[in-house]
């Protein structure tokens, strides 16, 4: 009988120690989840639209919202691109919030072709935003474009509010991940300049440092389209600051081979309808030799796995917000940069087999 007593004892002693090791690994399992706010001017798909999707399937990242900001697409396509988008993957539980609509220039839109003829321009006419009418409402945009009803609704809470609340409620816990223009970020920091203290980092796709630019001869669109936001987000003083520039994202090509896969993964009706109208796949139907990019996702890609980076550099980094040929241009000074700037990490290269396993996980979801 004292044998069976002391053999309980143990039993009793030993399921104790269990739960003291297991409570902290489970409080330490969730604090492990990052929490993060996308930024976007976001479009269908490839790439604002996978960057979205690589993030809420992450299981190390916790999507605490997705702000829209004009650039590629007006808030209001934006607002409707991300609704269907988040529809279709069943994540109703990620918010969205509508941002800035216009850059910091207002009459920028009307003098493009003319800045373009002046300056000069490079392979990409992109004008994004600027380049088609603003719609009516993000519910008009939805239901032209989808031919249906939404079943989400953007939050009544503007972005720049969303940033400054969350990053107030979560000091150092929140990694900002900004692949459209600066404006709603701009637009938080003018709300409150302390959230860049608050903030564990910010991570862009954006700039063109030591590379040719893509819509001008030296600027890169997400930073050309609203150079004054730009140049004031940059500028903050956050804690951590990671670019992924033209300078990488050039080396991380779609090419005809991996659009072709991507495409047998699709079977919700939902994505294969998008993906029919992906801008870019007329080009590779037509042409076995095309290829394009993946700008926004090595953003995300960043954030989900550190380890994608395999060479990078920290320099002083600037925004040229002067109008004139060098409007937008973007600036990493080897030495100390001018008065005012921030040092930032700037990614020159990343791992491809780690990176594209990333994007193949989405569409296998599809």
């Amino acid at each position: 009988m004292e044998m069976r007593n002391d053999f309980r004892k143990f039993c009793c002693i030993i399921s104790a120690l269990a739960l003291l090791v297991l409570v902290p690994l489970s409080r330490g399992q969730a604090a492990e989840k990052e929490k993060v706010i996308l930024d976007t001017d976001m479009v269908e798909l490839l790439d604002d639209g996978v960057a979205m999707m690589m993030l809420a399937q992450a299981p190390n990242i916790q999507l605490e919202g997705v702000t829209i900001v004009f650039g590629n697409t007006w808030v209001e396509t934006g607002t409707a691109a991300a609704i269907r988008q988040l529809e279709g993957m069943e994540r109703k539980d990620i918010p969205v919030f509508m941002g800035v609509d216009e850059p910091t220039r207002k009459d920028r839109f009307d003098h493009m072709a003319e800045e373009k003829r002046l300056y000069g321009q490079n392979f990409d006419s992109h004008r994004g935003a600027a380049g088609y009418p603003r719609p009516a409402s993000w519910q008009r945009a939805y239901r032209e474009r989808y031919r249906r009803e939404p079943e989400l609704r953007p939050q009544k809470e503007a972005a720049a509010d969303f940033i400054v609340r969350t990053l107030r409620e979560n000091p150092g816990e929140v990694t900002l991940v900004a692949i459209g223009s600066g404006a709603n970020l701009a637009a938080a920091l003018e709300r409150d300049p302390s959230i860049a203290g608050l903030a564990k980092r910010v991570v862009y796709m954006a700039g063109a440092f030591m590379v040719e630019g893509n819509v001008m001869p030296h600027a890169e669109f997400n930073v050309w389209i609203d150079p004054e936001s730009a140049r004031k987000v940059y500028r903050a003083p956050w804690k951590e600051q990671i670019f992924l520039p033209l300078d990488v994202c050039n080396t991380a090509k779609l090419s005809h081979e991996e659009y072709q896969k991507l495409t047998e993964k699709i079977r919700q009706p939902w994505a294969k309808a998008m993906w029919k109208d992906y801008w870019a796949g007329p080009l590779f139907r037509q042409d076995p030799g095309f290829s394009s990019y993946i700008w926004d996702v090595l953003a995300a890609a960043v954030v989900i796995d550190p380890q994608v980076i395999t060479r990078e550099e920290t320099l002083p980094v600037d925004v040229n917000d002067q109008y004139g040929p060098g409007y937008g241009d973007t600036m990493a000074y080897r030495g100390f940069g001018p008065e005012g700037t921030q040092k930032a990490r700037i990614v020159f290269e990343v791992d491809q087999k780690k990176l594209w396993p990333m994007v193949e996980g989405v569409f296998d979801r599809l």
